[in-house]
């Protein structure tokens, strides 16, 4: 399932602070945006509804926790990406970055290591 960027930024702040009330999401979201309280509340609510969210209800408070993983949130949004974007082609798409971006050094260094493993795989 893919989610809206507003419902990323939420899974972010629970990948980042693990078990959170609405309260705390607020707090943090409010920090780079402006978010209504009531606004964050919807949001957590269609999300637990979507299964993005699992709530533990046993305190006043509800603590809610991302019920997907980032390593496949990026998956699937990635191969989705890479799929409409760039008709299913990888080296597209990486060809594209790295014409479009300053590489470092280090970074072109951690590529050429990933390219090895995966000839030796």
């Amino acid at each position: 399932m893919k989610p809206t960027d507003s419902e990323l930024e939420i899974l972010h702040v629970l990948w980042q602070n693990g078990p959170s009330t609405v309260r705390q999401v607020h707090e943090n979201l409010s920090q780079n945006r402006d978010i209504g309280y009531t606004t964050a509340l919807k949001l957590m609510q269609i999300m637990f509804e979507k299964g993005l969210l699992t709530r533990d209800e046993a305190s006043k408070s509800h603590t809610y926790t991302a019920a997907v993983t980032e390593e496949d949130t990026q998956r699937g949004l990635i191969d989705r990406f890479v799929e409409t974007a760039f008709r299913g082609s990888a080296t597209k798409l990486v060809m594209q970055v790295l014409g479009q971006h300053k590489t470092s050094p280090e970074e072109l260094d951690e590529i050429k290591q990933l390219l090895n493993r995966l000839n030796r795989d």
